[in-house]
């Protein structure tokens, strides 16, 4: 099955043609744009800003991943009969029905069974262009579409191997290339989202915990952005923890709260940390550069504590034989050795994507994509998609 797949939940515009049967999954073509420097100014991503973005990158994006995949084929004429659908389709998006009808009318359909497109969770202005591209696509070449949960593409996406983003040929006996033992449990660390959710198969989802505010990744930019480090602020304050990560003495004493660190559930709470670290710069003197770099590693400390302990107990409560992370934070470095540690201690496996993949992307969105049909054993496309800001599993 050949699958097409956009992602454009939040300031990324992603786009990928996957191959993927029962034991083999290959990237054909994969494009991404990032609006992080636009976005940097407002110290956080402006919607509108992003759903602009989106309309502008789409088609330079899917003309890439076709030359990629040798599936762009030009016709010698265009067929305007589609284009008045077109137009209704793509009524809020002037901008991308512009480019699609000067770069794609003209394209001959490619060889793709279905596509995928994120539904949400994720800003909804940005989502709709996403869905409206696809449902374009899908009338103009004729090739059904269904829309797919952001949050199961970061769990699908351990599914490629180990650096495997790139052109991947990967088989197995299994479906899931990774060999996945069920039940597993799923820590989900974004911008966005900060949750626990206990997976019994593929598609079958339960959320058992979730932050009571701020995700830990927005909880990153936030303190960031109070010590005055530049968006996006996860990576900034990651940076500087590790230039004394391994230092032994310490000049200066730092000390941060860990939230909901020992309530009874599985819950987390970051934004009163964010608040710790607000009221600490405003009652420092003089703020050098070494107190900003002891704050921010004990930030970072503060956070993975809580994700680890608090998954630990979530492992041990359910008695999984698996723990699945994905999402933005997941690429930091600390927690994945954290987590790795914690793994090999409780003896029970770690699949975390590459960094690569730990991000928005499309990839991961075409895997999940393809488990929703796998599970379903048919393809039925779905006209209706609507963006779902808030969609949840």
């Amino acid at each position: 099955m050949r699958i097409l797949s956009i992602e454009t939940s939040c300031d990324e515009t992603a786009i990928s043609l996957l191959s993927i049967s029962k034991n083999k999954i290959e990237v054909l073509g994969d494009a991404l744009a990032s609006q992080a420097k636009l976005h940097e100014e407002y110290g956080g991503v402006f919607p509108n800003l992003a759903r602009r973005e989106h309309q502008k990158n789409s088609i330079p994006l899917l003309i890439k991943v076709l030359k990629e995949s040798k599936s762009l084929k030009v016709l010698k004429s265009k067929d305007e009969s589609k284009l008045n659908k077109l137009k209704e389709i793509l009524v809020r998006e002037p901008e991308l029905l512009e480019h699609m009808t000067n770069h794609i009318f003209n394209i001959k359909a490619p060889k793709i069974d279905l596509i995928a497109v994120t539904k949400g969770p994720g800003l909804e202005p940005a989502l709709w262009v996403g869905i409206s591209f696809a449902k374009a696509l899908s009338e103009l070449w004729g090739i059904p579409m269904i829309g797919v949960n952001h949050m199961e593409g970061h769990i699908a996406s351990i599914l490629l191997p180990q650096n495997g983003s790139q052109k991947s040929k990967v088989k197995s006996k299994k479906l899931n290339a990774t060999q996945v033992l069920f039940p597993a449990l799923s820590l989900l660390v974004s911008g966005g989202h900060t949750e626990l959710v206990l997976v019994k198969d593929w598609g079958k989802y339960k959320v058992v915990g979730q932050t009571k505010d701020d995700a830990v990744g927005e909880a990153f930019d936030k303190a960031a952005r109070i010590l005055g480090l530049p968006y996006p602020g996860g990576p900034q304050i990651s940076a500087l923890a590790e230039t004394i990560r391994n230092k032994e003495n310490k000049s200066i004493e730092i000390k941060l709260p860990r939230p909901m660190m020992h309530t009874k559930d599985f819950d987390f709470s970051f934004s009163g940390l964010k608040t710790a670290v607000l009221y600490m710069v405003r009652d420092i003197p003089e703020m050098t550069n070494e107190i900003k770099t002891e704050i921010a590693k004990e930030f970072e400390d503060a956070c993975v504590e809580v994700l680890i302990h608090k998954t630990k107990k979530a492992i041990e409560h359910f008695k999984v034989k698996a723990l699945i992370v994905g999402g933005g934070v997941s690429a930091n470095k600390h927690l994945r050795s954290n987590l790795q540690t914690m793994a090999n201690e409780i003896g029970i496996d770690l699949h975390i994507p590459d960094k690569a993949l730990s991000t928005d992307n499309a990839i991961m969105i075409a895997i999940a994509g393809y488990l929703n049909v796998y599970k379903k054993k048919k393809i039925v496309s779905q006209k209706n998609i609507r963006a779902e800001g808030h969609l949840r599993f």
